[in-house]
């Protein structure tokens, strides 16, 4: 009897736990601090924090911090500043913030030089007109970026351009194994015709003079992608003034809505 009893308890033990295990709730990710002087330096210099609300800055805040934790960014003759490092970590997050769970698989390192470099990686000479790059074959999974055209890209409140979030894009493009225009890590399939239907009519728009997207978007698909994207990045309001169906198919690939300009007030 003693022993029926024992294994009695035994048993509803073991359903006890198993029950709290099932019904346990999940844990919330925690997240990471980025120092106060760190987020004084968002709340200066990056417009697109400045336009979150509580919340999602300290989620931004969080996913800043996280990547500089695993990414390396080296001065290549030029001092890496706090502020160098906080506007490269803000131009990796803008692009993919609606994304969670994103991680940058592919980059290690981002090489800092002082200005525009050559195609060989020169900073002297003839052909010094590189502002970024991502790297390939002994340069994979590095990034370099000229450090003046970094700090221009936030700087200059009316520019359409931003060179760190290019060459971000860029990587997200090449996620997929090719670096092609066509974003498939972030594009669902239904979206792809329209998308590339887009890019053809708007490349031969820019051929012709007759848009205001950076004539560097008319070399290939892929740079046009990058091309846009800074421009939605940085001037959305002017993106969906000039060219709506643009601005709607890339807030649809970056799930960004209501986002404004550098220069216009939030509402």
């Amino acid at each position: 009897m003693e022993l029926l009893l024992i294994l009695l308890v035994i048993s509803a033990a073991f359903v006890l736990l198993i029950l709290l295990f099932k019904f346990k709730k999940p844990k919330i990710a925690k997240l990471e601090i980025l120092p106060q002087k760190d987020k004084h330096l968002l709340a200066t210099h990056v417009e697109f924090y400045k336009q979150l609300n509580k919340k999602d800055k300290a989620f931004f805040e969080s996913r800043v911090q996280r990547f500089l934790s695993r990414v390396r960014i080296t001065g290549i003759k030029t001092p890496v500043e706090d502020l160098d490092k906080i506007l490269i970590a803000a131009s990796a997050i803008i692009p993919i913030f609606k994304f969670p769970d994103w991680e940058y698989i592919n980059l290690n390192e981002v090489l800092l030089y002082p200005d525009a470099f050559s195609e060989s990686f020169a900073l002297d000479g003839d052909g010094r007109n590189m502002l970024g790059v991502v790297g390939t074959g002994a340069y994979q999974n590095i990034m370099i970026l000229s450090r003046q055209d970094l700090r221009n890209g936030f700087l200059n409140k009316s520019s359409k351009k931003n060179t760190a979030i290019h060459e971000f894009i860029h990587l997200i493009d090449k996620t997929d194994g090719e670096v092609d225009g066509i974003p498939e890590v972030i594009l669902s399939k239904q979206y792809i015709i329209p998308w590339l239907n887009l890019v053809r009519k708007n490349i031969e728009q820019i051929k012709a003079g007759n848009a205001d997207i950076n004539p560097y978007g008319a070399t290939n698909q892929a740079e046009f992608f990058a091309v846009v994207s800074e421009y939605f990045f940085e001037r959305p309001d002017l993106l969906q003034s000039n060219h709506p169906e643009l601005y709607q198919m890339l807030t649809t690939i970056f799930k960004h809505t209501g986002i404004t300009g550098k220069n216009q007030p939030i509402a």
